[in-house]
């Protein structure tokens, strides 16, 4: 174990002149993500179109069906991770998320217009992506050295952002092709998602690299992860920050009201702070490895919030912008930073389930964020409510400088 100048536990000195390459199972799991996203995008795009237009469902059935589904996947991702810590068949159970995933689309493609099917298959999306989420992060994690974790999530989140970008794009491109004809969108998708399954299971080892050996079979972890002291303040820090994370939703609806802007350029904001995320990922990765990543995530959110105080003042065309940078900053520092500072506290045999915790914990959290935004919006109106987001954010931030480890040391 080396020691930083401050005496707490670090990564060991790199050689002089020495630059690590992104291992190659991270690489491959990038490209798996950036195919299944193009995948599933592609989906989310129309998805409301098809169903509110298509369908005649009301926003309200709509939004029942996604809040209810993407609250069930944080709690999924527990099973997932538990299921791949059980054997070691990180690959396993990540490919089994994937695949169901992809068999999604094919259900909403013979759904027709059955509204028992079409929720049939947005459950399996969203089971998938759930079972799928935590083993491939440790499958990441235990695929390189520790002291590089952050630019092997950056490179894999930037990957994976540029799926997420260009689904959109393609489901307009076949919607154009086909005049409008949804189930073709369903179609290539569902093509998509198999590719990306095939990916994983040609180029994806089921282990680990030489770079970080896991035993065979794996030992059952020292104790339970919750026991970790270490572990348990990333926990509480993460939850309490996600807590005072009002939701992307809020912020791109408060662009457009302060500028009142057409409901059809809703769909645009979000490309803006992917675009950014794309371009920080893997840089925001490389130096949190170097300077450290509690002060990278701590970081990030204080771009949030920037953000929130942004939108406090009076909006205009550069507010637009400044807004959507400071959240594709605040995701670049953070997403995969976060999976890389919690990581080396958790044993190689229980890393999965672990992470799986910490994602669980912290999507609930944000859940709980964004509805206690919701009512204050609907209570005090909407800059009482945003005032008190942002000073529940600084709190959040002074109390999580203070609960954060300066570097978790690996466990064997």
């Amino acid at each position: 174990m080396y020691l930083a100048a401050n005496g707490r536990p670090d990564a060991p000195p790199r050689p002089p002149g020495v630059r690590r390459r992104v291992p190659a199972a991270v690489l491959a799991l990038g490209a798996v993500s950036l195919v299944t996203d193009i995948s599933s995008e592609m989906v989310t795009a129309v998805l409301p179109l098809y169903l509110v237009l298509g369908l005649g469902l009301t926003p309200l059935q709509f939004g029942f069906l996604d809040g209810m589904f993407n609250g069930a996947t944080a709690l999924v991702r527990l099973l997932g991770g538990r299921l791949a810590d059980r054997r070691g068949h990180h690959k396993r159970v990540a490919g089994a998320g994937y695949l169901l995933s992809a068999l999604s689309r094919l259900g909403l493609l013979l759904a027709g217009g059955s509204t028992g099917g079409i929720a049939a298959a947005l459950a399996a999306d969203r089971l998938g992506k759930g079972i799928r989420t935590a083993p491939r992060d440790a499958l990441i994690s235990l695929s390189g050295p520790p002291e590089s974790l952050g630019r092997s999530f950056g490179v894999h989140r930037a990957m994976d952002t540029t799926g997420a970008l260009l689904g959109p794009l393609a489901a307009f491109a076949v919607l154009w092709a086909t005049a409008d004809a949804y189930d073709a969108v369903f179609a290539v998708s569902f093509c998509t998602g198999l590719l990306g399954v095939l990916l994983l299971v040609v180029y994806v080892p089921a282990a680990p690299g030489p770079a970080a050996p896991v035993p065979a079979p794996a030992p059952p972890p020292r104790r339970p992860v919750l026991r970790d002291p270490a572990f348990r303040r990333v926990l509480c820090a993460s939850a309490l920050l996600g807590a005072t994370t009002i939701g992307d939703a809020f912020l791109y609806l408060l662009l457009l009201r302060g500028l009142d802007l057409p409901p059809a350029l809703f769909t645009l904001l979000p490309l803006g702070a992917a675009a950014v995320y794309l371009l920080l990922a893997v840089p925001a990765g490389r130096i949190a490895d170097r300077t450290g990543r509690r002060t990278a995530f701590l970081l990030g959110h204080c771009a949030l919030l920037g953000a929130y105080a942004l939108l406090l003042t009076p909006v205009s065309p550069p507010t637009v912008v400044g807004v959507l940078v400071l959240l594709g900053i605040f995701y670049a520092a953070t997403d995969g930073v976060l999976m890389a500072l919690a990581a080396p506290a958790l044993p190689a045999a229980g890393r999965a389930g672990g992470l799986a915790v910490l994602q669980t914990g912290q999507a609930l959290a944000r859940l709980l964020g964004a509805a206690g935004f919701g009512a204050a919006w609907t209570l005090w109106g909407q800059r009482p409510a945003l005032w008190a987001a942002a000073l529940a954010l600084a709190g959040a931030l002074a109390a999580a400088s203070r609960i954060l480890p300066a570097a978790p040391q690996e466990v064997p």
